[in-house]
């Protein structure tokens, strides 16, 4: 039986949040929809978020391109060092890894932020 897209997606976020619950580290947690992108990094033990930033706070007017993702990216980063945070593990909830995903995951990396 073929699965839909989105039961692939969150089969893929299932896997590695299932590989990461053990370990320590703070994640940066991504959602995305067509209009819009969101980032937040969620503390080690997952009840806490630490720093948010997403297009609907930045009024950014086109949030579902890759330049919003970039400059998304860049404020979670500011955003992470406010928090203190340097290290976090990349969850990017089953998306795949190019276009806005990639575009937010390495504006944060020039940010600063460790993956």
């Amino acid at each position: 039986m073929k699965l839909s897209k989105k039961q692939a997606r969150l089969r893929r976020a299932t896997k590695f949040r299932a590989k990461h619950a053990e370990k320590s580290t703070e994640r940066l947690c991504i959602h995305k929809t067509s209009a819009h992108i969101y980032a937040q990094i969620i503390s080690s033990c997952g009840t806490k978020t630490l720093a948010s930033a997403s297009t609907l706070t930045a009024k950014i007017k086109n949030g579902g391109n890759v330049d919003a993702a970039t400059m998304i990216g860049a404020e979670i980063a500011k955003a992470a060092k406010k928090a203190k945070v340097t290290k976090v593990a990349f969850d990017r909830s089953g998306f795949k890894y190019h276009g806005r995903v990639k575009a937010l995951a390495d504006a944060a990396r020039d940010g600063g932020l460790d993956f």
